[in-house]
């Protein structure tokens, strides 16, 4: 399949790329006609560090950050994006003032858990929310669930590539949309055009890569 992936490049930079395999996929809430690959987005330092300059700017002059959401294993842009918020003096209520960066665990219900020694991070704690790939919105609202449940406050959300704008009258601010990737369609599970015209499904994705079936 690797064969078949196409180069797309960010309108901010020309250094930062996401690969897309056309195909017919599934993920937790969707079919899809392209996997999103931002493995290098996300692994690569000197990609990662512009992938979080482009979005701190984006994100515009928040007043407070105190803490970074990492989902999808976006912890090295996290990083980056920590620093540019110190960079740019925005507040933190944060003791030591500097910016927590963490990641939940979820369960086998995947809700999401933060432990004991990791609550502190998120209660009272002002907090942006960091994935990687977003398609329906599923995964931003139930992350904005559990932050919530755990007494964070929601400053912002950023995305490597979503084809969501908003949720919950939140702007998504992304690095690449359905846009970007010429030909792009998700489905729903129960209306999936290529299902119906008996095409397999050739791998499960996520934001962490492909199993193929």
């Amino acid at each position: 399949m690797e064969n078949r992936i196409v180069k797309f490049y960010a309108k901010e930079s020309n250094r930062l790329a996401l690969h897309a395999m056309p195909g017919h996929f599934v993920t937790s809430n969707s079919h899809i006609n392209f996997y999103i690959d931002v493995t290098g987005v996300r692994s690569r330092i000197k990609e990662a560090e512009e992938a979080a300059n482009i979005l701190a700017h984006k994100l515009g002059h928040l007043n407070y950050v105190d803490t970074v959401v990492c989902m999808d294993g976006t912890e090295v842009i996290g990083a980056f994006l920590a620093k540019e918020f110190e960079r740019e003096h925005i507040n933190s209520t944060n003791q030591h003032k500097t910016v927590y960066v963490v990641s939940p665990e979820h369960n086998n219900d995947n809700q999401m858990i933060f432990r004991d020694n990791t609550k502190k991070m998120i209660d009272g704690k002002h907090t942006v929310l960091l994935l990687g790939t977003t398609t329906t919105g599923e995964t931003i609202k139930k992350s904005m669930e559990g932050i919530r449940y755990y007494g964070g406050i929601i400053e912002g959300i950023g995305s490597v590539f979503s084809t969501v704008k908003s949720i919950n009258n939140m702007t998504v601010h992304s690095l690449f949309s359905e846009k970007d990737v010429i030909g792009y369609q998700a489905f729903p599970k129960s209306d999936c055009p290529f299902c119906k015209q008996g095409m397999k499904i050739e791998a499960v994705v996520n934001s962490f890569g492909y199993s193929k079936l």
